[in-house]
């Protein structure tokens, strides 16, 4: 019988009529007596249903990506590969390949806050990567998001704004140049789009208030954009959360909860990533809560819960990321994650010695690539729909680098995926179209596509990371 790789579409033969037998060439091994395959090409592991068989009676295939999936009795989403999407309630399968409904940020305007004096930006719906000189706003891209959770889960935004510095630092120019913030967001869902919008106005002593806060949800199948909802003006942290509570005052008269409610979760479902703080007092370094492995944390704080989660409960996926360390990291064997009254730390064994090493004996380049490996291999349940990362090639090898951009371009089919990066090497994993140059120009971040037809001919001698060094792209001092 011939099977395929859904991923990479590597073909395999098997014995006649059955797929309980790894193909000629594929690794495989058992885990409590049920088989498992893997991809000689891509490192895509299965479960014993997958691969599929390539006979089409047997599949059903994504309208998006073409991944074929076994539907015997006509409903994927009983199976493994198959799930739901909030906020659709009608029981249709979504592929987890691609989630070709998975909620993706289409518009992002930015404008008043730090170098984002007026930003548009269309993230591609896939991978994004945005390359700049030191100080060109990637990292204040970045802060926005951060700056979104402060204000959406913790609401604590005049928190965040005391620990980034006070509100005249988070105003491009300062408040005598810029008196407020003005954002909008527009995120994409299979039945429409979902839009939120909100204006910060300086405040004594040194605040954000909210002047204007709404949003709207405007249906696919209508032709007009739905009204705005207000919330009013004049407080300090967001009302659309409350607005979403079940049994919750009004906030506003014709203010519907549901709708609140929907675009909240899209709103939090947003994280940006950054895993730059591994010094002697960084969460890699400290015992965490062994319960705590619903979501990787944007500091990856507690990384050693998230993997003693998968080694317990998805040993396969687990097993398939200390492969991915072990590409980067020779002597890695795998982790030792126990659990000590109720607490498990960072430890893993070298292939060298029984002796185990802490996080606090690990290399500070090492313990990023744990976290990103992890992050980049978690299993659809775990994964927000749009990660940010701030610089993952930071303190990598060339080799891990290249491998991180395959990861993320492996996610990015399932999920939205924004990099800022300095890196040419993880640039070369992007393709043109999906690189966004900011330039920096009195003080203001400029974001620029790229002309891919005027560019094209050059990548037939260059990749495109050569193609920036050699400032052909723009974004360089």
């Amino acid at each position: 019988m011939k099977i395929d790789c859904f991923r990479c579409r590597e073909e395999g033969t098997t014995r006649a009529g059955t797929t309980d037998v790894a193909p000629h060439g594929w690794g495989s091994y058992q885990h409590r007596g049920v088989p498992f395959y893997l991809c000689p090409r891509c490192e895509t592991e299965f479960g014993r249903e997958a691969p599929y068989p390539r006979n089409e009676a047997w599949n059903v295939e994504c309208e998006r990506c073409g991944s074929a999936f076994p539907d015997r009795v006509n409903e994927p989403a009983t199976f493994r590969q198959w799930g739901r999407a909030f906020p659709d309630d009608s029981g249709s399968g979504v592929c987890l390949n691609c989630d070709a409904r998975h909620p993706r940020i289409e518009r992002l305007r930015i404008r008043g806050f730090r170098s984002l004096a007026d930003v548009d930006f269309f993230p591609r719906p896939d991978a994004s990567a945005l390359i700049g000189a030191n100080g060109s706003g990637k990292s204040n891209f970045v802060k926005f998001f951060n700056m979104l959770s402060w204000m959406l889960k913790a609401r604590r935004l005049q928190e965040f704004v005391g620990r980034e510095g006070g509100a005249d630092d988070q105003l491009h120019g300062g408040n005598e140049t810029t008196s407020r913030l003005d954002a909008e967001v527009s995120i994409r869902t299979h039945t429409g789009r979902n839009d939120y919008r909100f204006t910060l106005a300086y405040a004594h002593p040194d605040e954000l208030l909210f002047t204007e806060e709404a949003f709207r949800y405007s249906r696919d199948d209508i032709d007009d954009s739905a009204p705005w909802h207000h919330l009013g003006s004049g407080y300090r942290e967001a009302r659309i959360v409350e607005a979403g509570h079940p049994g919750a005052a009004p906030q506003a008269p014709g203010v519907p909860p549901q709708t609140a409610r929907t675009v909240t979760y899209l709103l939090r479902d947003c994280a940006a990533y950054q895993f730059h703080d591994t010094g002697s007092t960084s969460s890699f370094k400290k015992s965490w809560d062994a319960t705590d492995h619903a979501r990787l944390r944007t500091d990856g704080g507690n990384l050693p819960a998230i993997l003693y989660g998968l080694e317990r409960d998805d040993l396969h996926r687990y097993e398939g990321i200390c492969r991915h360390i072990r590409r980067v990291l020779p002597g890695f064997d795998r982790f030792q994650l126990d659990e000590q009254y109720g607490k498990v730390a960072l430890r893993w064994r070298s292939t060298h010695t029984d002796k185990t090493y802490g996080a606090h004996l690990t290399s500070d380049g090492s313990l990023r690539f744990f976290a990103l490996a992890t992050l980049l291999n978690l299993p659809a349940e775990k994964l927000p729909s749009v990660v940010v990362l701030d610089e993952p090639e930071l303190g990598l090898h060339p080799k891990a680098i290249a491998l991180v951009g395959d990861m993320i371009q492996a996610l990015a089919r399932s999920r939205q995926v924004i990099v800022a990066t300095q890196s040419p090497l993880l640039v070369d994993t992007f393709e043109l179209d999906q690189v966004f140059v900011l330039e920096i120009r009195d003080g203001r971040t400029e974001f620029n596509s790229q002309e891919t037809d005027y560019l094209r001919e050059w990548l037939d001698e260059f990749s495109v990371g050569e193609l920036w060094q050699k400032n052909l792209l723009g974004g360089r001092p």
